[in-house]
């Protein structure tokens, strides 16, 4: 692997009302997982001169990840998720202003990537925005679309326009269903969207059910999730799916071993709490089974 994925968007914290925080951001969750599989990947974010910032490129550094994409932001506060628990069900606030809604494009380093991961959240502010535009026009990698919809931060005109964009898509059913409106069967509204937007490849992921891909060539496969999966914790599958669809994209796999890969990484995630995971031989025992 000679060249190494560009992951772009938000790194943040959720904050729970005892104090606990645990870190996180899907941008931020893919790119942990690309670096413990090897990809070396560099993550493009912007953190505030506070406690936050600091100890999220500590742990960026511990964990063998370059911060060079790690912009620093004087005059703003780290990201943060505000959770709460209303009836024993949680709710989340997305702070607003935070410095990934400030990433600089002029800060960007000079890269030539394999390819460029997004998702939609931190491009709610127009300089955000900005500089994911610059980036996508300033080379040609093909672009991984984590769709991500984080009501109310986001809008169809600026998703429509990022899908247009995209080479590979990624998006949850109930997703597909926001970008496909009307009666239809989930496989009809992946080839709708698909060929709407010129895709070479869309994955649709399914929970407890699995996932499903369909490419440009008409070719429908499915993966299930493997029948001892436990489930202690749902928070970031979906990322962790769609690192390994990078990491395939990246080695070449066929999309068919992708998703079965990327569903059996998943499966690993979900037995654990928290988004990522912290012991490297869980991913080496992964890798020495694909590679």
């Amino acid at each position: 692997m000679t060249q190494f994925p560009a992951i772009f968007g938000e790194v943040l914290f959720d904050c729970f009302e005892d104090g606990s925080r645990v870190l996180g951001g899907a941008p931020f969750n893919v790119a942990w997982h690309l670096q413990a599989f090897g990809c070396k990947p560099l993550l493009i974010s912007r953190v505030g001169d506070d406690p936050m910032g600091r100890r999220i490129r500590d742990t960026m550094l511990q964990w063998g990840m370059s911060a060079a994409g790690l912009q620093l932001d004087p005059d703003r506060a780290s990201g943060e998720v505000r959770v709460t628990l209303q009836a024993g069900q949680p709710t989340f606030d997305i702070v607003e202003d935070r410095a990934y809604d400030h990433i600089d494009a002029g800060a960007i380093p000079r890269i030539t990537p394999s390819l460029v991961y997004h998702g939609t959240l931190a491009l709610r502010s127009p300089e955000s925005a900005a500089a994911l535009n610059h980036l996508l026009q300033s080379q040609q990698a093909p672009v991984f679309m984590d769709v991500n919809l984080r009501p109310p931060w986001w809008n169809l005109s600026q998703t429509t326009n990022l899908l247009e964009q995209a080479k590979w898509v990624k998006v949850n059913d109930a997703e597909l269903d926001i970008l496909v409106d009307g009666p239809a069967t989930l496989e009809a509204k992946a080839e709708r969207l698909l060929e709407r937007y010129d895709l070479s490849w869309l994955v649709v992921t399914r929970g407890k059910k699995g996932a499903m891909s369909l490419d440009s060539a008409g070719n429908l496969l499915e993966t299930n999730p493997p029948a001892e999966t436990r489930v202690v914790d749902t928070v970031g599958a979906g990322d962790a799916f769609a690192s390994v669809c990078i990491l395939g994209l990246h080695s070449d796999w066929p999309y068919g071993l992708i998703i079965e890969r990327a569903q059996r990484f998943a499966a690993v995630l979900v037995g654990s709490r928290g988004a990522t995971l912290d012991d490297p031989e869980l991913y080496n025992a992964l890798l020495a089974e694909w590679l």
